[in-house]
C-alpha cells in the first residue's frame, strides 16, 4: 500500500528513530529566499532544509519548465548525503498546505523510494499541536553510497505525448493551478495565459479542509470520481504551472484509493515557452 499522510502525533512519536529524516521544503514562488529564511527561524527538531530553486530542480534552459526535474542520479546522490537509505521513512513538510511537500513525495516514489509520508497540515499542525521546534540545524549524518534509482513508482510524460494527445486522446489532462488561471483570465508566473486543451481544471486548495489538513480519504475519492467521470485513474496525467502542485492532486487521488495517474512534470511553463503549442481559454 502507497504511503500517503502522517500526523503530527505519529511524527513525534517517531522523530527520534535513526531510521527517520524529515525534510523542511518551505517555499514561496515569489520569494526564493523565504523557506530558509523560515527554517533558521524556526522548525522541527533534526529536519534539513531542501530548497527547490536549487537542489529539487535541474538547470533551467527557457524551454524545460520552472522546476525541471534533476536526473534520477543526481537526486539518488542528494538523497544520500542526507543519510537516506531504502530502508528510511522520509517525511516532507511544508507551510502551503502540503503543495511542495507533495512534490518530494512525488519525486521519492519516483526515484523508487516508497517509504516516504507528507505531513499532514505541515508546519502549522505541529506548531498547533504545541510540539517542539528548534533553530538548530540538523546534526550531521553519515553520508550513505549514491542511492540507486530503482524501479520508478511513479510514471511521467513529456510534452510531445501531451501534444500527440489533443488529436489521439489516450489520456485527460488535469490542471491543478487555479481556476482563474487556467481559464486564462490572469498568469502571474508565465509569460502565456491559458490551458492545453482538452485540460480539466482542479485547482489543488480543493483537497484541503479549512485546517490545512487532506480531506477525508472518502470525501477526496467523491470529488475525484465527479472530475473523473468513470475515467481510470491510470488514464489521468496531472499538470500545473511547473510540475509542483500537480503532485498535489496526484497524492490526492492516492489518499482517495485512485491509484496509477501520470505527471507531465515540465507542465504549463514548459508547454508555453513552446510557441507552436496550442493554447486554451475559458472553462
Amino acid at each position: 500500500m502507497t504511503m500517503t499522510l502522517i500526523s503530527a502525533a505519529d511524527l513525534a512519536k517517531r522523530l527520534d528513530s535513526p531510521d527517520v529524516r524529515v525534510f523542511d521544503v518551505r517555499h514561496d514562488l515569489t520569494n526564493h529566499a523565504a523557506g530558509r529564511q523560515a527554517y533558521e527561524a524556526g522548525h522541527i527538531p533534526g529536519a534539513r532544509y531542501l530548497d527547490h530553486e536549487t537542489e529539487l530542480a535541474a538547470p533551467r534552459t527557457g524551454a524545460n519548465g520552472r522546476h525541471p526535474l534533476p536526473s534520477r542520479a543526481d537526486f539518488g546522490a542528494l538523497m544520500a548525503a542526507h543519510g537516506v537509505t531504502p530502508q528510511t521513512l522520509v517525511v516532507a513538510y511544508d507551510a502551503s498546505g502540503g503543495m511542495y511537500a507533495a512534490h518530494l513525495w512525488w519525486m521519492l516514489r519516483w526515484l523508487g523510494h516508497d517509504q516516504v509520508a507528507v505531513l499532514d497540515g505541515g508546519w502549522q499542525a505541529w506548531t498547533a499541536a504545541g510540539l517542539p521546534t528548534t533553530t538548530e540545524a540538523a546534526p550531521a549524518v553519515q553520508a550513505g553510497q549514491p542511492v540507486e534509482p530503482g524501479p520508478s513508482l511513479a510514471a511521467t510524460v513529456d510534452a510531445r505525448t501531451v501534444l500527440d494527445n489533443i488529436s489521439r486522446p489516450a489520456f485527460t489532462v488535469i490542471d491543478a493551478r487555479a481556476a482563474n488561471r487556467y481559464r486564462g483570465e490572469v498568469e502571474p508566473m508565465d509569460p502565456v495565459a491559458g490551458h492545453i486543451p482538452g485540460a480539466l481544471n482542479r485547482p489543488n486548495g480543493e483537497n484541503l479542509q479549512a485546517d490545512g489538513r487532506f480531506k477525508p480519504a472518502a470525501q477526496l475519492r467523491e470529488e475525484f470520481a465527479g472530475l473523473l467521470a468513470g475515467r481510470d485513474p491510470a488514464a489521468i496525467v496531472h499538470q500545473c504551472g511547473s510540475g509542483i502542485t500537480a503532485c498535489h492532486n496526484l497524492l490526492a487521488m492516492e489518499i482517495a484509493g485512485l491509484s496509477g495517474s501520470r505527471l507531465y512534470p515540465g507542465s504549463w511553463s514548459e508547454w508555453c515557452s513552446d510557441p507552436s503549442r496550442p493554447v486554451a481559454k475559458g472553462a
